[in-house]
């Protein structure tokens, strides 16, 4: 898969986005109730976390500031719509277009009522995606790769995120992983997940 950043530090999100999509497409309505390795997370209500990130991101790449940046991703369960088929695939859209901006990258910006620089921002943006679309493939039994870009900067984003002080409640405690891992193993285990949680 070719490379998707650029000499600027821009990173394209729609491979990543369109992975997330696919993997999302392909869950069946019989397992929306299964555990996930998001802790109090059934698979319904990661993809309806997925959503409203992904709107909350979108948002935060377009300065558009109101209640899909403001409202704490915490404050409730996030669950599904009855047009979460159609409106998942469509937010995700939305949310790479709107990071392909460069302006989306410059200044600050604000998602979860939290203010970042927009390029850290992004990078958050990007580890949801990488990080939650392996929770997804795990949870429903899929094959996952991730874009190796968006790979790359989720990783960096969780490199400087090991320290206990730095991790705040968005993390869990870091799951330790051989240094020779895959990167997407190293990724999952500084996400706090044990990169052999299976569903099976």
């Amino acid at each position: 898969m070719a490379d998707t950043s650029t000499s600027d530090g821009i990173v394209d999100l729609t491979p990543q986005a369109r992975i997330v999509a696919r993997l999302a497409e392909r869950v069946d309505d019989t397992g929306l109730s299964d555990v996930t390795p998001c802790r109090d997370y059934a698979v319904r209500n990661l993809l309806g976390h997925l959503t409203h990130l992904a709107g909350a991101f979108r948002d935060a790449a377009r300065k558009d500031f109101g209640p899909t940046t403001d409202t704490d991703p915490g404050s409730s369960l996030p669950d599904i719509g009855p047009d979460w088929r159609a409106e998942l695939p469509k937010v995700l859209d939305e949310l790479a277009g709107a990071w392909r901006e460069p302006s989306a990258w410059e200044g600050e910006t604000r998602a979860g009522g939290v203010v970042l620089p927009a390029a850290v921002m992004a990078q958050v943006a990007i580890d949801e995606l990488v990080i939650h679309g392996w929770d997804l493939a795990r949870a429903t039994g899929q094959d996952y790769a991730p874009d190796p870009a968006c790979l790359a900067a989720a990783y960096g984003l969780l490199d400087q995120s090991r320290e206990p002080e730095s991790r705040g409640t968005i993390f869990g405690p870091v799951v330790e992983v051989p240094q020779d891992a895959p990167l997407l193993d190293r990724a999952v285990g500084l996400a706090g997940r044990d990169p052999s949680w299976s569903v099976r």
